[in-house]
């Protein structure tokens, strides 16, 4: 087959992945949106979460509820997302709050000390040595769809299915309810809302902790949809987000989702025709392209030039 005979399957596998991006964009996104710093410790509370998610696995299938393969992957996906909770609201709390009122600059470091402690710890914890997700054990490899020349793996129906699924419940999360609201005046202007009487400190740990519920759920997802998972895993994915998040428009929701499927398209597109090994040169050329032609993103807004 020609370029045209694997075009679609293609297509398939980089929304696969586009919908993993789309996910950890999303936190990035929400915690710009409100605070207007970048966190970039977001990567590795991905990572965690993601040997989070092999550690439950691994404990549940030693017990009976292994003879129910979707409790286990709800399970699995419930205790990746707990933790990305905790570490959300912890990094907030300590790497965040403390230096709300300091410079731009100083809380983007604390970040960065946070993402470098994280990969160190789970370094240690597991002698720098990757993990296999047991995915046969829970997913039988002989389950798959197939239309046409199209084949899509269970697992990349799983991905793409639970993507969806969060990403509709943060939508609804944000538009319709009242932490949603909150969350959404924070952002318009978070000295306003604080006089409104919006508990402001509440909605930014709450805005890190759904965000890191998301990342949570990408990490058991990647380390599905691949296997396999090392400490090195946060750092590479953190920037693949953070990209298709600018490459959206950052802080903009929607521009999140999409960012993150037009770069998965274009990484899967560019391993397949041109080379593996140019997969994140293709990512960063997007990135640079975007900001010379599209500063603010695809769907961000255009800031008026002060006068």
């Amino acid at each position: 087959m020609g370029f045209w005979g694997h075009l679609p399957q293609q297509l398939v596998n980089g929304l696969v992945l586009g919908s993993v991006y789309a996910l950890l964009a999303l936190g990035y996104s929400m915690v710009y949106g409100i605070l207007r710093v970048l966190n970039f410790a977001h990567g590795d509370v991905f990572m965690v979460c993601s040997f989070a998610g092999w550690a439950a696995l691994t404990a549940l299938l030693k017990s009976r509820i292994a003879a129910y393969p979707a409790v286990t992957l709800l399970l699995v996906l419930a205790v990746a997302m707990g933790v990305g909770v905790a570490l959300g609201m912890a990094i907030e709390r300590f790497a965040y709050r403390p230096l709300r009122k300091a410079t731009r600059l100083a809380p983007l470091i604390s970040a960065i000390g946070v993402s470098i402690f994280l990969q160190n710890v789970v370094m240690l914890a597991t002698g720098g040595r990757a993990k296999v997700y047991p995915l046969t054990s829970v997913i039988p490899s002989g389950l798959y769809l197939k239309v046409g020349t199209i084949t899509v793996s269970s697992t990349g129906l799983l991905v793409i299915g639970v993507s969806i699924i969060l990403t509709l419940g943060l939508n609804y999360v944000i538009r319709t309810t009242s932490l949603g609201r909150m969350m959404r005046a924070t952002a318009e202007d978070i000295e306003a809302a604080g006089f409104m009487g919006i508990p402001i400190d509440y909605v930014i740990a709450f805005t890190f902790a759904l965000g890191s519920a998301l990342a949570g759920a990408g990490g058991v997802l990647i380390g599905l949809y691949y296997t396999q998972i090392d400490f090195s895993l946060g750092f590479s994915a953190g920037m693949k987000a953070f990209t298709a998040a600018v490459l959206g428009g950052i802080g903009n929701l929607e521009g999140a989702v999409l960012g993150g499927v037009v770069l998965g398209l274009a990484e899967s597109m560019g391993t397949a025709f041109i080379a593996p090994v140019y997969k994140d040169a293709i990512a960063f050329a997007i990135l640079i392209i975007c900001l010379i032609l599209r500063p603010n993103g695809i769907l961000g807004d255009d800031v008026p030039e002060k006068v």
